[in-house]
């Protein structure tokens, strides 16, 4: 698999960051919806997915499961974003199959740390 992350978040401003954040990594894509994020992990797979939990009126829990679910995509590490930090939302995003949870707002130094021990795992 490829050294590439995928960064989804429905923000453009967020997504910038993100992706200016984890460029030392390899190289890095953005989305903003769950049909480019499905359409692209099928033809161009990343190593590793950093989403948001919340784009927009779509859930990036639900994309998370499905993405687990699936065979072809189950290997893809993922980085779930949050503003919801409660003990509850951290065992349902890594019930959802989540690698890591990165709590908002957090600092590019923190996700990058996060991002970097998943590139490492086999």
């Amino acid at each position: 698999m490829p050294d590439s992350i995928l960064v989804v978040d429905d923000r453009p401003e967020l997504r910038l960051l993100i992706r200016l954040s984890l460029l030392t990594l390899g190289r890095v894509d953005t989305a903003a919806t769950t049909a480019e994020v499905l359409e692209r992990v099928h033809t161009d797979p990343p190593r590793l997915l950093v989403l948001d939990v919340s784009l927009g009126t779509e859930c990036g829990l639900s994309l998370c499961k499905l993405l687990k679910a699936d065979p072809a995509t189950s290997m893809i590490r993922i980085i779930l974003l949050s503003a919801h930090g409660q003990r509850a939302d951290v065992a349902a995003g890594m019930a959802a199959g989540a690698d890591s949870y990165v709590i908002k707002p957090f600092s590019p130094r923190e996700l990058l740390a996060a991002a970097t021990a998943l590139m490492q795992e086999n």
